[in-house]
């Protein structure tokens, strides 16, 4: 990049970004700000569902090709010292030859693709936690991945600008902050519906309605059976007809104790002794 407008800028070695970086962090938090920095552990940016299908819809479009690799490593080697997501736009710090600015703006789904969503996804997701850990159907995972119709941005529907005198249509910056947004993804998957200001819990709608992706049928494994109930009740269920509560069994007992006695005949001898019949 060039330097003042007369050369380019000195070369900086990862370390010196990442100790630039700590500098910048130090201000910022003696300023009062929280600072959010990007961290990734290992190779992999992304490991759960939701980072990886952001990372995956990036890179399927053939705009972004050339820049992403150094984004890759630009995000890897903890150079986005800050990234706050929003509604509509994620704003980041990455430390390069130096600290630039970089905006990302997405345009929000628009309610009638969000209502689409909704109701194909209908009756397939049964909890909050599991849509929030991707636990669900592949038709599902499908329909929120679909391209240009699902949740995940298209290139048109993003824009994006960066401080530093890079005039590429994608810089490095940029590209750095993208992948970023879906390691953030893998922990806080809820910011993907903050980002569009959506409520999650709309996907979450009563088991069994009959829509294209809800589950058919029941779950044989969450049905008890006779087997199960006897053994968490601790009781003798018959095997065939209604089965038999407690208490009725203890009404049936009297009953056939006092026909018993109502039947046994008293005989009384000479003398006060009694005999039975």
């Amino acid at each position: 990049m060039y330097y003042g407008g007369w050369g380019w800028r000195p070369y900086m070695s990862v370390a010196q970004r990442q100790a630039q970086a700590m500098r910048k962090i130090a201000q910022l938090k003696k300023k009062g700000h929280v600072v959010s920095p990007v961290e990734i552990e290992g190779r992999g940016i992304a490991t759960t569902f939701w980072g990886k299908a952001w990372c995956e819809n990036l890179e399927r479009y053939s705009d972004y090709a050339n820049r992403l690799p150094r984004g890759r490593t630009y995000v890897r080697n903890g150079s986005v010292i800050d990234l706050q997501i929003a509604f509509g736009e994620v704003k980041a710090l990455v430390s390069g030859s130096s600290i630039y600015k970089v905006a990302v703006k997405i345009t929000p789904v628009s309610k009638a693709r969000w209502k689409s969503i909704c109701k194909d996804c209908a009756g397939a997701i049964d909890s909050l936690v599991e849509l929030l850990q991707g636990r669900f159907s592949k038709g599902v995972m499908e329909r929120i991945c679909r391209e240009n119709n699902g949740l995940f941005p298209s290139p048109k529907e993003i824009q994006f600008s960066c401080s530093c005198p890079d005039w590429a249509y994608m810089c490095k910056h940029v590209a750095a902050v993208l992948y970023g947004i879906g390691a953030r993804l893998d922990r806080q998957p809820e910011l993907l519906f903050r980002l569009h200001k959506l409520d999650e819990k709309e996907l979450i709608s009563s088991a069994g309605r009959e829509l294209p992706l809800a589950k058919k049928g029941g779950d044989s494994g969450k049905i008890l059976s006779t087997g199960d109930l006897s053994e968490l009740f601790g009781l003798d269920l018959a095997k065939s007809g209604a089965p038999t509560s407690p208490l009725s069994s203890t009404r049936a007992s009297q009953n056939k104790s006092a026909k018993e006695m109502r039947g046994r005949k008293q005989v009384v001898r000479p003398g006060g002794r009694q005999r039975s019949p």
